[in-house]
């Protein structure tokens, strides 16, 4: 199976250069609105949202699969899952409310600061705090593979045929509570401070909407340290085999030190999803689909 696009030497320019500028694009905007006095919660989304919205120009003009385009049905049903799992929970969820907890704990002495390096650059406290919740989020996912009960709810996301930005937010919000409680409210508990929280973040929405993407990039040796589309696009394999490694949830470090870095250099990925090709795609049928024993595997 090929690739949707034969690139010129623009085409090959833009798939090396669009994962680091757009990157860049996200801390610069992130770093300005900050200094420019806004909140770093606003900032932080604002960022977000214009990664979001130069990674879909990406796709449109330099896709992966032309076959990926979504319809319009599947835009609205992920849309769905990224506005009920990833903003009218925003308190549960999102980075809101770790950074809003860590003030609460914070402000009350009720945090274990001795625990964390506050006088490290924030720049330097984000990529330890990359490091740190990928470790835990890494062998949270391998068990969710791993174990059948957790594997019905993460089954919603590995659902879907084809791969663009807007499907990363296709969680089980029961899944998604989970992660949330084991990789960022212990940062919270740790006292880390809003604007290290912040900057994680937009490196998560940056590099989470690129993961799921259906951009033709070259990351090069950025596939030994980033969870980026290469390599993420295995891990949604149809395949077990296939997709039981990449576990990275942004860096992929620990998958190489751990063994389950897999990145095929003589071909390209298969069909993506789900054994069970009838497995219900609408919303509210994947709210239910975990507690029907035996339904992701058909």
């Amino acid at each position: 199976m090929t690739s949707a696009v034969s690139p010129g030497p623009t085409g090959r320019f833009v798939a090396v250069a669009s994962y680091p500028a757009i990157m860049a694009v996200g801390f610069g905007l992130y770093a300005g609105l900050t200094a420019l006095g806004l909140s770093v919660t606003l900032a932080s989304y604002v960022s977000a949202l214009a990664g979001a919205v130069l990674i879909t120009a990406h796709e449109a003009l330099l896709p992966y699969r032309s076959a990926w385009r979504p319809n319009a049905g599947e835009i609205g049903t992920d849309a769905v899952f990224m506005v009920v799992v990833q903003i009218a929970l925003p308190f549960l969820l999102s980075i809101s409310a770790v950074v809003a907890l860590s003030d609460f704990l914070t402000t009350r002495g009720l945090a274990l600061t001795g625990f964390w390096p506050h006088d490290w650059p924030v720049a330097a406290q984000a990529c330890l705090m990359l490091l740190a919740a990928d470790f835990i989020r890494y062998w949270m996912h391998r068990a969710f593979h791993k174990y059948t009960p957790l594997w019905r709810f993460h089954a919603v996301h590995h659902s879907p045929h084809k791969l663009y930005w807007l499907n990363v937010g296709r969680f089980h919000p029961i899944e998604k509570a989970i992660q949330y409680a084991v990789d960022a409210a212990p940062f919270a508990l740790l006292g880390v401070a809003p604007e290290v929280l912040a900057a994680y973040f937009v490196f998560y929405a940056i590099n989470g909407f690129f993961q799921h993407s259906n951009c033709l990039v070259r990351l090069g040796p950025l596939n030994y340290v980033v969870s980026g589309p290469e390599l993420h696009r295995w891990h949604h394999s149809k395949l077990p085999n296939e997709s039981d490694n990449n576990f990275g949830n942004n860096l992929i470090v620990w998958d190489v030190l751990f063994g389950t870095r897999f990145l095929p250099k003589d071909r390209q990925v298969g069909p993506l999803g789900l054994i069970n090709r009838a497995y219900p795609s609408g919303f509210l049928a994947q709210l239910r689909t975990p507690f029907i024993r035996g339904l992701e595997n058909g």
